[in-house]
């Protein structure tokens, strides 16, 4: 697949390239974001090199996992990393994926991570033809399920031993977003549940 570059109001949304490894790595040693993803122990910047060589780079080329670095129009100021990821295009008939993202350390409360995300998001659903987005934010991670609900997505419920962390299976919250809820149309029709 090719990359591709978005923008909204206050951000440019670009594939992660290599001048981003120290802002990874920088995440990676984040408390914050050690707290509540998935993260190599001993962050080193050849491991966050690797992956944005290997993960993200391939990602694109399989269009599986689509991982964005957003920036700052104008100054270029790394504000996030968000990805749409669990793409599959060999018989996508539920053409549904899932969301993730983390917010550098001096960037959080400006609203810039639910700015990003939305845009990703509604480029998902035209570009990608997806028909369900989910973020799955582990219950407690507070901040990530606001940035989600900020940016359109609906709180559905917990589901019990949802996601992995740290070895450890965790109860999650899951928060949805539809092309219906951004005004465009599902590649296949959605009969909404009217009850019984």
């Amino acid at each position: 697949m090719d990359t591709v570059t978005l923008t909204s109001e206050r951000l440019l949304l670009r594939p992660m390239g290599p001048k981003d490894a120290e802002h990874v790595l920088a995440g990676w040693q984040d408390e914050t974001v050690r707290r509540w993803t998935e993260v190599p122990s001993s962050p080193t910047l050849r491991q966050a090199e690797s992956f944005i060589e290997a993960a993200c780079a391939q990602g694109w080329q399989n269009a599986t996992n689509l991982i964005f670095a957003a920036e700052v129009k104008g100054t270029g100021e790394f504000v996030a990393s968000l990805g749409v990821f669990g793409l599959s295009w060999a018989g996508l008939s539920e053409q549904l994926a899932w969301v993730g993202y983390w917010a550098a350390a001096g960037q959080r409360g400006r609203g810039y991570t639910s700015e990003a995300l939305r845009t990703m998001s509604a480029w998902a659903f035209g570009a990608l033809d997806v028909d369900r987005l989910e973020a799955v934010v582990e219950v407690g991670n507070e901040a990530s399920l606001a940035c989600a609900l900020r940016a359109g997505y609906v709180l559905e419920g917990t589901h019990r031993a949802r996601t992995v962390q740290n070895g450890t299976r965790r109860d999650a919250w899951i928060a949805a977003m539809l092309p219906q809820d951004l005004n465009r149309p599902s590649s296949i029709p959605y009969a909404v549940a009217t009850g019984r």
